[in-house]
């Protein structure tokens, strides 16, 4: 146990006003609270910030996964794309390849910018594998006055395993925002197709009808040509345009996929998504088939409360059916926190989360999200630590891998749920506001209690993963946050305390699991199974020279036992950088 350490992790939270990118604070040996002068700060140029297994371009700008796909053997990645800067700026349509979803070969751009329709941008859309083994990819074109449409494309030759190249349909735009309501500047990004009731194909397409948030319902039988049906698939009643919407269907306890183009089983549920007020929601319910409507099983006015997806920089996710192995899996596109010039000097921004698994939890009240299973095929260098015990303030370093690229699984196991301070839901409408008071340094009846990453010497950067139980009137309430007010010593970071909080019952499992991705600039965190996910983007002045440290920790009354925590390094994959 590394005693040594607590005071310092401590002094810092509590004395956090002495902290900044000119100083280091902490306690002496004699309990004198002393601050020197840090070092300077690098370039941010520097490669240690770029991943080494996330995807993501080489150079330049990406942003929405679009049409992720696989198709005979091969996965497919397409994604917006800047190929001249790295501003969201001139976007076309990314491609990459893998056989495993980890390792991928870039090709060049599957749409361009050559048309009226879209001279202004090619934009998300998704694509759907008709009777026949035919993919198609419909997607958002911005013709040069903003107006937005939806148009075709298809391969140009379905022999090349990896389809590099694809032709526009004839008589593209094949959907125009028109109709009563309709703002068409904000009609885009066509999700999967499915059957409808009728027989005939459906998409949604995210829109702003009458000046609330909508997924406007279009029917087809060809894909081709589109009639759109006289109410949405669902609205909302606030005034804010929804992105990205996706659809599909789930079936409770069931790990497994389920493929929209084929017979939904009884028992399913279905899962409406969008993106809107920066981060993605989404809604568990019932596609009603005689209304063709989505029917929420819980309806929220206010969209504070929604379900997330992920609780940090996670945002314009798509999804889609893995047949390969039956099962459903889910990419987001993670942005930069630091400033626009920032990334000019990199030369690069933005990434993509790692695929997850997705599925519905027994109960069916909310989604479940985990890594790829193929993730772990980086992995080397495991340790392995059994039956550890954090009680306050102790602080366990975690040492013998790389901490710079690692993945790290931790159970904790509470000694006592009696001490849990009672749950305000309140807290629900700001949780982010609730992490940064009820912090690493705020000792809690139980917690909080977690893991410390990319820490470096001195502990002046640090970010804080961690769970602080609160007792609700029917169970407990987890809540889990990731907290990045001290990740780096540069300016000009967006460095908030992501948090999100899970219902779990403790009466029967008394284990708490957290899972952390550590891949350089990102950190991906799992806690309860996948029941709240967060993505942090960070830029510590210390991972440029290699040395930082991690730390399981304990800063509540309860002891916290730890009864298995496994971590390994992670190799680097081959991301994009071959050509195809």
């Amino acid at each position: 146990m590394a005693q040594a350490w607590a005071f310092l992790l401590l002094a810092l939270f509590s004395f956090s006003s002495c902290v900044s990118k000119l100083f280091i604070c902490g306690r002496n040996g004699e309990g004198s609270f002393l601050c020197t002068r840090s070092q300077e700060v690098p370039s941010i140029a520097s490669k240690r910030y770029r991943t080494a297994y996330h995807s993501q371009s080489p150079k330049n700008w990406i942003n929405d996964p679009c049409g992720p796909m696989y198709y005979n053997g091969i996965y497919h990645e397409f994604y917006q794309y800047n190929p001249g800067g790295t501003i969201a700026d001139n976007i076309v349509w990314g491609h990459s390849v893998s056989t495993d979803l980890i390792n991928w070969i870039q090709l060049e751009p599957a749409i361009v910018r050559d048309t009226p329709y879209d001279i202004n941008g090619c934009w998300t859309g998704s694509i759907t594998i008709l009777p026949g083994d035919q993919p198609v990819i419909i997607y958002t074109g911005r013709d040069s006055k903003d107006h937005q449409s939806q148009n075709i494309v298809l391969p140009k030759n379905r022999s090349d395993p990896y389809l590099r190249e694809w032709t526009k349909a004839d008589n593209n735009p094949r959907i125009l925002p028109v109709g009563p309501g309709l703002n068409s500047t904000e009609f885009r990004d066509p999700t999967t197709g499915w059957i409808g009731p009728d027989g005939l194909w459906r998409i949604a397409i995210g829109a702003e009808l009458n000046g609330y948030g909508a997924a406007l319902l279009y029917k087809s039988e060809d894909f081709l040509n589109w009639t759109r049906v006289d109410h949405p698939l669902y609205s909302d009643n606030a005034p804010s345009m929804w992105e990205c919407p996706d659809f599909f269907a789930v079936l409770p306890g069931n790990n497994g996929g389920l493929d929209l183009s084929a017979a939904i089983p009884k028992g399913a549920k279905h899962v409406l998504k969008m993106s809107v007020d920066y981060s993605d929601k989404y809604m568990i319910g019932v596609y009603d088939l005689k209304r063709d409507a989505f029917v929420p099983d819980v309806v929220l006015d206010d969209r504070r409360l929604w379900l997330r997806m992920d609780y940090g920089t996670f945002y314009a996710s798509k999804s889609f059916f893995d047949s390969k192995k039956g099962r459903r899996i889910i990419w987001g596109w993670s942005n930069e926190t630091d400033s626009v010039s920032d990334d000019g000097v990199k030369g690069w921004a933005g990434i993509h989360a790692i695929p997850r698994t997705i599925w519905l939890d027994s109960d069916g009240k909310q989604l479940l999200q985990w890594p790829i299973d193929e993730i772990e095929s980086l992995r080397k260098d495991e340790i392995n630590h059994q039956g550890l015990e954090l009680k306050n303030g102790d602080l366990f370093e975690i040492k013998g891998i790389d901490t710079l690229q690692a993945d790290v699984e931790v159970d904790f196991e509470l000694a006592s749920i009696d001490s849990a301070d009672p749950f305000d839901p309140s807290w629900l409408f700001d949780v982010e506001r609730h992490c940064r008071e009820a912090g690493a340094s705020a000792k809690g009846g139980i917690g909080p209690f977690g893991l410390v990453v990319l820490a470096s010497d001195n502990m002046e950067e640090h970010i804080a993963v961690h769970f602080r139980v609160y007792k609700s009137q029917k169970s407990h309430m987890i809540l889990m946050c990731s907290d990045l007010r001290r990740s780096s010593l540069r300016s000009g970071l967006y460095t908030p305390a992501y948090g999100g909080f899970f219902e779990f019952d403790l009466e029967k499992e008394r284990k708490i699991s957290l899972r952390t991705l550590i891949d350089r600039s990102v950190v991906e965190s799992f806690g309860g199974g996948g029941r709240v996910c967060i993505t942090a983007r960070i830029y510590p002045v210390a991972l440029v020279d290699g040395r930082v440290h991690m730390y399981a920790f304990n800063n509540g009354s309860t002891t916290v036992r730890v009864p298995q925590l496994r971590a390994w390094s992670m190799m680097t994959a081959q991301v994009n950088v071959n050509k195809g």
